[in-house]
C-alpha cells in the first residue's frame, strides 16, 4: 500500500491514478513561466532544446522528469538564471500506480521493522494475485484507461516484493471470511487467489487470520486498519475509506488502534486454523 506521521495525506491500496509529483508540477511551472516570459512557444523551446513538443509539454505539465540534458538546454534557452539547475536537485518521482494519498506510506512501508493489516473489504494488496489485482482495478468507477490499469497492477506486484526481500521483517495479516468467499473476477480468480495466499502465508514471517463469520465478538468494526513500526520505534497507523486515506501519527490514537487490532487478533482464527480454513475454501471452488 495503499502509502507518514503528520496530518493525513489526502491511494489504498492505491487504486486511483496518481498524480504527478509537487516538485514535478513545481519545476513544470517554472519552465512553463520562464518560456512564456521568453516569449516562446512550447514549438520554439522544443527546437532549441532539441526534445519534441510533447516532451516539452509533459515537463511543464509535471508529468515527466526532465534528464540533465532537458535541463541544461532549457536553462541556456531561458535565460541561464540558474533557477532551473537549482530546481532540478529537488525533483522527485510520484510513484506510479500508487494514489497520492497512500505513497507516504508506501515509503514507510518498506522501511518497517514490523507490519500489520486487518481488511474487511478486500484481499490485502500485499496478498493480491495479479489476476485478482487486475480484476479490481478493472471494476474501478470511472473506468481507467489500459495505460493506467496496467500501471496499477504492476505498482500492486512491485509492492509485494517486500514479503521475500525482507524475509525478517514480520508481515501480520487478519482477512475477514466474506472477502476470501467473495468471487471478485470469477471462480478461476477467486481459485487462484486462495492459491496465491497460501503459497505466500506460507512463509515464515507472513502470518494470516482469518476473522470466521461465525465470530461473535469483533473489535475492529469501524473499518480496515494497517500498523506498522518504524526503524526508530514509531508506531504509526493508516486508515482508508472511498477516495482518501489517512495517515496517524497521534500516539494516543495510535495506541487505541494497536489495542483494537491486538485483540482482534486473539478474536480470529489462529493461523494453524486460517490456513486450514482457506484450504477448505479452496477445496470447495
Amino acid at each position: 500500500m495503499t502509502g507518514t506521521d503528520t496530518p493525513a495525506v489526502p491511494q489504498g491500496e492505491g487504486e486511483r491514478e496518481p498524480h504527478p509529483s509537487d516538485s514535478l508540477r513545481t519545476f513544470g511551472a517554472v519552465v512553463q513561466a520562464l518560456r512564456e516570459h521568453a516569449g516562446l512557444s512550447r514549438n520554439d523551446l522544443a527546437a532549441v532544446v532539441k526534445y519534441s513538443k510533447h516532451t516539452v509539454e509533459s515537463v511543464e505539465l509535471g508529468r515527466r522528469m526532465p534528464d540533465k540534458a532537458f535541463v541544461e538546454r532549457a536553462e541556456g534557452a531561458l535565460g541561464n538564471t540558474g533557477a532551473l539547475r537549482k530546481a532540478a536537485r529537488h525533483l522527485s518521482r510520484g510513484e506510479a500506480g500508487l494514489a497520492a494519498w497512500f505513497r507516504r506510506w508506501a515509503r514507510l512501508e518498506r522501511e518497517a521493522v514490523s507490519l500489520c493489516t486487518y481488511e474487511c473489504r478486500l484481499v490485502p494488496g500485499l496478498l493480491q494475485s495479479e489476476a485478482y489485482a487486475r480484476a479490481l482495478f478493472e471494476n474501478r468507477i470511472p473506468l481507467l484507461t489500459d495505460e493506467q490499469l496496467e500501471a496499477q497492477v504492476a505498482a500492486r506486484l512491485e509492492r509485494q516484493r517486500m514479503l521475500h526481500e525482507r524475509p525478517t521483517v514480520p508481515f501480520h495479516f487478519i482477512v475477514e471470511e466474506a472477502v476470501l468467499r467473495r468471487r471478485l473476477g470469477g471462480a478461476d480468480v477467486r481459485r487462484e487467489q486462495l492459491d496465491y495466499i497460501l503459497e505466500r502465508t506460507a512463509r515464515r514471517n507472513v502470518t494470516l487470520q482469518i476473522m470466521p463469520l461465525e465470530a461473535e465478538y469483533h473489535s475492529c468494526m469501524d473499518g480496515p486498519l494497517r500498523l506498522l513500526e518504524t526503524p526508530d520505534g514509531r508506531r504509526l497507523a493508516y486508515s482508508e475509506g472511498q477516495e482518501s486515506g489517512r495517515l496517524i501519527s497521534d500516539s494516543k490514537e495510535v495506541r487505541v488502534l494497536q489495542q483494537r487490532y491486538d485483540t482482534l487478533r486473539s478474536q480470529a482464527l489462529h493461523p494453524k486454523d486460517s490456513r486450514a480454513l482457506l484450504e477448505r475454501l479452496r477445496g470447495e471452488t
